[in-house]
């Protein structure tokens, strides 16, 4: 049965032998490579100039400085130990350093394929394989890597303002052509086959609807025409996610200069998901407010709790519309906990509640996904990836650049926010695919034992931690809990969280994180989490936060011999903490 243990270097070095061999047998490969290429041109360094004293000198300032910077990240974050459950970050495995390593050397530059023959082609074939993992046809499935998850969002962001701008600008030019009224929500969310239709019917081209654009044009002038052909001012499109989101959403508000009276946060349930009976009265009110929607987003796998978004009942609500011909952009943020859908159709799915499942299964429906691989894809920074479901959904505004004007017309350049980007995430992605595998089988069951982990924390944590209040449901491998006293005040169980963390913060021996729960967004889980914990006197709640990640604490050795002192320790900082009075000092 498929462990999954040859593919990491192990928190002891134990695989050093196979580390060694691999990057022994890269550089072999490139030194190799160099000297066979046009055998005939000169040596640049010839052997006198090597042995030369002035040679020698800087040889060994580069080996100092080398030394230097390997003890200066003695003192880095040991992020690759089973001891740490700080943050989203964690072990890498070998092949994905693998392909990056190699990658590097070579330093292609995705930006072309006159300069990243292989690398372009790494990173169409590691699309692909997201796109199958995610449940996507992954023959007709489109994108490319990013820096990260914030850019992957933007560019969501990016190609549904291209679609809600060219629906806009079609439906302006029918209003000013015939003189008849807009619908602006109706025209702005047609689907693309409509938009087909309604453009040869009226016999409207590309370059009459440039001068509709928004986008292209100055977008207040368009904004009073807009308005001219309607019954009300024209007030903007808006941008709708949940109150777990990602702070990268804020940001893209901000960017694609939408306003903040334009980012509307959807309702959270007790659990800490989408509450999909509050999305749609939102969307309704944007629908009688003529706002058009640039997109919905849910999330599967928060970066507070790891909790997964009801997707399938977004899904399902979003094609209610879609049967009234009104189609509104779904985008999945799954930057954490996309790759958990490598556990779907084997028994590593039994590890995930019928309800999480179901949501992750309906990720296959969205326009477009975010995914990291830099986290639960084990892959080193900064790896992220932009996925959407066909063609269509991937277009976006064009570019143009003389000095690669030549290239191949599929370089992604000419529709991406980045310009240059390495290949040497697409590789190591790649490479983690090829060996690893994104099966329920392989990768799946590796994953499913992280969420094991969590639970035989969850497990331990509630039977002999006194005074920690786990917050549930857990849906990942994520865990979050307070301390508490019966009858504290919110702000006084806020203090003794945050003492426990500080706590930790000072202690070699475990690394744990911290997040905190607005009650703009978070009230209803607040007020159940507190439930007879007293009077809520402040509008946040804090969390100590575990994330799971780490493929060796699903060791029963390594189990063993963590678990009882992580109790340990943690039950004795909360004793610590309890020692605060009711106004927070000792």
């Amino acid at each position: 049965m498929f462990q999954g243990d040859a593919y990491f270097l192990g928190p002891k070095s134990e695989n050093a032998d196979i580390a060694e061999v691999g990057f022994q047998t890269i550089l072999n490969h490139w030194f190799d490579w160099r000297r066979s290429l046009f055998p005939r041109d000169r040596v640049a360094i010839s052997v006198e100039r090597r042995e030369s004293e002035a040679f020698k000198l800087e040889e060994e300032r580069l080996f100092s400085e080398v030394r230097n910077l390997c003890d200066m990240l003695l003192a880095e974050t040991p992020t690759y130990t089973p001891r740490y459950f700080g943050h989203m970050v964690s072990e890498i495995s070998l092949p994905s350093l693998f392909g990056h390593f190699a990658t590097l050397l070579h330093n292609p530059n995705n930006t072309s394929r006159e300069v990243s023959k292989v690398g372009a082609r790494m990173e169409s074939e590691a699309v692909s394989m997201l796109a199958k993992m995610v449940g996507y046809d992954s023959q007709l499935a489109q994108g490319h890597f990013t820096c990260g998850g914030t850019i992957s969002n933007f560019e969501a962001v990016w190609r549904a303002r291209y679609r809600i701008d060219h629906a806009l600008a079609l439906g302006l030019c029918v209003a000013e052509k015939n003189h008849t009224p807009l619908n602006v929500f109706d025209s702005a969310h047609m689907g693309w086959d409509e938009f087909d239709r309604i453009a040869k019917a009226n016999n409207i081209n590309d370059s009459t609807m440039r001068r509709a654009s928004g986008v292209l044009n100055n977008p207040y002038s368009i904004g009073r025409r807009i308005s001219d052909c309607s019954v009300a001012p024209y007030l903007g499109p808006v941008l709708i996610t949940p109150g777990n989101k990602h702070f990268s959403w804020r940001k893209a508000a901000n960017i694609f200069n939408l306003g903040e009276e334009a980012f509307l946060n959807a309702p959270l349930d007790s659990t800490g998901r989408l509450d999909v009976v509050g999305l749609g009265e939102l969307i309704e009110r944007c629908r009688q407010q003529g706002r058009p929607i640039l997109c919905v987003v849910t999330v599967a796998g928060t970066t507070e709790a790891g909790e997964i978004d009801p997707i399938d009942e977004v899904a399902n609500l979003l094609d209610q519309y879609r049967a009234k011909g009104i189609h509104i952009w779904h985008h999945v943020d799954a930057a954490f906990g996309g790759f958990f859908c490598s556990m779907l159709g084997g028994d590593a799915e039994r590890s995930l509640s019928e309800s999480r499942a179901s949501a992750l299964r309906a990720m296959r429906t969205a326009e477009s996904v975010t995914l990291d691989p830099h986290k639960l894809g084990y892959v080193p920074y900064a790896c992220g990836a932009f996925l959407t479901k066909d063609e269509r959904s991937y277009t976006a505004s064009s570019f143009h650049a003389p000095y690669i004007d030549r290239a191949d017309k599929t370089d992604k350049w000419r529709s991406t926010i980045e310009g240059s980007r390495t290949a040497a995430g697409a590789a190591a992605t790649w490479l983690t695919g090829r060996t690893f595998r994104f099966d329920a089988d392989r990768f799946g069951r590796m994953l499913s034992k992280t969420i094991h982990v969590r639970k035989m924390f969850e497990k331990r944590l509630a039977a002999e931690c006194d005074g920690v209040k786990l917050l549930k449901p857990a849906d990942t491998n994520i865990l979050c809990f307070s301390v508490f006293k019966p009858g504290d005040k919110l702000s006084v169980r806020n203090r003794r969280t945050a003492y426990v963390f500080e706590k930790f913060q000072t202690d070699p021996a475990f690394a744990i994180s911290k997040t905190i729960f607005d009650v703009d967004s978070y009230e209803k889980l607040i007020n159940e989490h507190t439930v007879g914990g007293g009077v809520n006197d402040v509008s946040c709640l804090v969390l100590a936060r575990c994330v799971y990640m780490n493929p060796f604490l699903a060791n029963e050795d390594i189990q063993a011999s963590l678990l009882d002192k992580f109790v340990a320790r943690l039950s004795h900082y909360v004793s610590e903490s309890m020692e605060f009075s009711e106004n927070g000092n000792y």
